[in-house]
């Protein structure tokens, strides 16, 4: 098989929804049948990633934006299984308006190890990364293998992620008076305040489930309140230049991407899941895939 087809099999499979839709696009494209959807999926079962050379980070600083995706599996009576992805880059750039990441790149956790402990030896097989000089700044939500990264981490500064917070006080406060000032604090990276107006809110709401919901956030915010504040402001206190720093945020983006192409109903083996996640990485982060014939090197980004 010519291994441009392969490249194209390999490519539209992975960033169309499915193996059919591949193998139906491909047939429309070349005006023949070329391949099936298994021989695609056996196509990319036999690719392999091969890693880059080890990048500089440029100043110091790497950000880190985590999250988790749970995906069905083909096995009877297995739980679906969470699949912890990293999203990292070195900052922002501005065209205009519009900021950019710089030099992303996506860590997918295969269980080898502790999610942190795995998270580590790729920082030191992917960057010239140095424990004790760099610094990490993690965006992710308040489950607690992302969380333990405070503890894990000597040069960790943790930032809760502000879209699920934000999500929560619109959930709660929907219709209350207060709304709006528990708002102001929390966009202002006011902890403190903020702190005091969801304590000082208990008790003031019309439904016990929204009780119960406001009570469970004081208790989760309240075991890391310090990732409330300004994430710059923090690393400022250590001396570290943050101009051009922006706020965090884009782990929802980065999981939607995945989302499209490993959730809607579709169930997979573990191996399946893991091949069919590696290729996306390696196209988003430019790598070259081996395959049975050739190397297929992708300029998507």
């Amino acid at each position: 098989m010519s291994p441009i087809v392969q490249e194209l099999g390999i490519e539209l499979a992975v960033t169309g929804v499915s193996y059919r839709q591949a193998e139906g696009a491909m047939e429309k494209l070349l005006g023949y049948p070329v391949i099936s959807h298994e021989g695609i999926r056996q196509q990319l079962l036999n690719t392999t990633v091969k890693p880059r050379e080890k990048e500089t980070i440029k100043q110091d600083v790497l950000f880190v934006e985590v999250d988790g995706l749970f995906t069905k599996s083909q096995e009877k009576n297995r739980k679906s299984k969470e699949l912890k992805i990293a999203a990292v880059h070195q900052g922002w750039e501005m065209n205009g308006k519009r900021a950019s990441l710089i030099d992303k790149r996506h860590f997918i956790h295969r269980r080898e190890l502790p999610f942190w402990e795995e998270f580590e030896k790729y920082l030191m097989d992917t960057y010239e990364y140095d424990p004790v000089r760099h610094q990490l700044v993690i965006n992710g939500d308040g489950a607690k293998w992302i969380t333990s990264c405070r503890e894990y981490f000597r040069n960790a500064t943790f930032v809760i992620d502000r879209f699920h917070i934000a999500r929560d006080i619109q959930s709660i406060f929907r219709e209350h008076p207060r709304r709006r000032s528990i708002r102001r604090k929390f966009e202002a990276c006011d902890a403190d305040g903020f702190m005091i107006e969801l304590n000082t809110a208990v008790g003031t709401l019309d439904h016990e489930g929204k009780e119960q919901q406001l009570e469970e956030l004081i208790a989760q915010l309240s075991q890391y309140p310090e990732s409330l504040r300004d994430y710059r402001e923090r690393l400022q206190e250590k001396g570290i230049d943050t101009e051009g720093f922006r706020p965090m945020g884009s782990a929802e983006g980065t999981m939607s991407v995945f989302a499209k192409r490993l959730k809607n109903g579709r169930s997979w083996s573990d191996v399946g899941l893991r091949k069919i996640s590696d290729i996306m990485v390696a196209l988003k982060d430019n790598l070259v895939v081996e395959m049975i014939h050739g190397d297929l090197q992708s300029e998507i980004t």
